[in-house]
């Protein structure tokens, strides 16, 4: 049975993102990895680098290539990684034409261009989120943006304030957070390919042309080097994942608070029963995203021991980064998720803004 709350039988009812997850699949990731492979080859065949018919049958090959996934899973834990293993056996399949694969690459060109194939999927599934939660939102204040709530500030009853003014402080940071994913996809969703230390040397004279080529197969942008060693924009990628379930955090906890017996500023329906209480309506979409909030901001830190790769390759910081990201996307991915459904089942009222 797995421990991770996000795929787990039962947790994941409440922690799971089924496009997410499908995003992530083993399967997935191998597909991003022999797509890697079969570009770079036909890359070499287009510059010179091998015979272009030799490299069109090798690419041809890994293309449809079906991996033993048992041997990677048993050369991972001898190599530390999967690639050296899924090259001999893609080198086995293809056969004389074995020459056309993977020359002058490394395992980390081909596990981080797969890694930014799978983020240029998870951002377009963020940014179709980020974009209905604004349409969702507004529909909210719509709704009920003229209703007068009380302000609070410090906990402590204020002045009445319109419900568009407290909705206003969780629209605003959402529409930014768009922008901001929209500006920063470019440099998470780029081609790594830098060979064995980085310097494209075992590429040969035409290594600017294998890369342009790759990129323009990929859909991905093409760097001016390699990034082995800067992991700067993966670390800006993931603080902006903590930003938006920071925000979509705000907004749940504004909702636990608005929702308190006593306050009843708002009503949630369709949730949060209790084994005891049987008159209870626990606000749990609102509460998770307070927890995914939480759990996104204590990722960030992790990500910038990640920063810190000794010389020209690590293999303890980079691991770091396997572990942390595909769940802080999971998380933000929920949590946009979660708020989105949060917006449909909220009746705002008066509640004691005019005691």
């Amino acid at each position: 049975m797995t421990t991770d709350v996000f795929t787990h039988p039962w947790l994941g009812g409440l922690f799971g993102d089924t496009e997410a997850e499908a995003i992530w699949f083993p399967d997935r990731q191998i597909a991003h990895m022999l797509r890697v492979e079969a570009a770079y080859t036909r890359a070499l065949g287009r510059v010179g680098t091998v015979p272009q018919e030799q490299a069109t049958r090798a690419a041809r090959v890994i293309e449809v290539f079906d991996p033993d996934i048992d041997a990677l899973r048993r050369a991972s834990a001898r190599d530390g990684l999967p690639v050296p293993d899924l090259v001999r056996q893609i080198k086995d399949a293809v056969g004389a034409d074995a020459e056309a694969v993977h020359a002058g690459m490394t395992s980390q060109d081909v596990l981080d261009t797969a890694l930014t194939l799978t983020l240029h999927e998870i951002n377009r599934l963020l940014s179709e989120r980020l974009s209905s939660l604004s349409t969702a939102l507004a529909d909210l204040t719509d709704r009920y943006g003229d209703v007068q709530i009380m302000g609070r500030t410090r906990m402590q009853a204020a002045l009445p304030i319109a419900f568009a003014q407290r909705a206003s402080g969780w629209s605003a940071p959402v529409a930014a957070h768009a922008a901001r994913l929209a500006s920063l996809r470019p440099s998470v969703e780029c081609l790594q390919l830098g060979g064995p230390v980085g310097d494209r040397a075992t590429l040969g004279p035409q290594a600017d042309a294998i890369a342009s080529d790759m990129a323009a197969q990929l859909g991905l942008s093409n760097p001016p080097a390699a990034w082995h060693t800067q992991r700067e924009g993966l670390a800006d990628y993931a603080g902006l994942l903590s930003l938006m379930t920071g925000t979509l955090g705000k907004m749940g906890q504004d909702i636990c608070l608005m929702a308190q017996q006593g306050i009843d500023e708002v009503q949630i329906s369709g949730g949060g029963g209790s084994s005891a209480m049987p008159h209870k309506q626990n606000p749990v979409l609102a509460e998770l995203l307070v927890t995914l909030a939480r759990f996104n901001a204590t990722q960030v830190s992790a990500v910038h021991h990640a920063l810190v790769h000794e010389q020209d390759r690590s293999g303890a910081a980079w691991a770091l980064e396997w572990m942390i990201l595909p769940q802080m996307t999971k998380a933000t991915a929920r949590s946009l998720a979660a708020a989105r459904d949060l917006c449909d089942r909220i009746t705002v009222t008066s509640g004691r803004a005019r005691n």
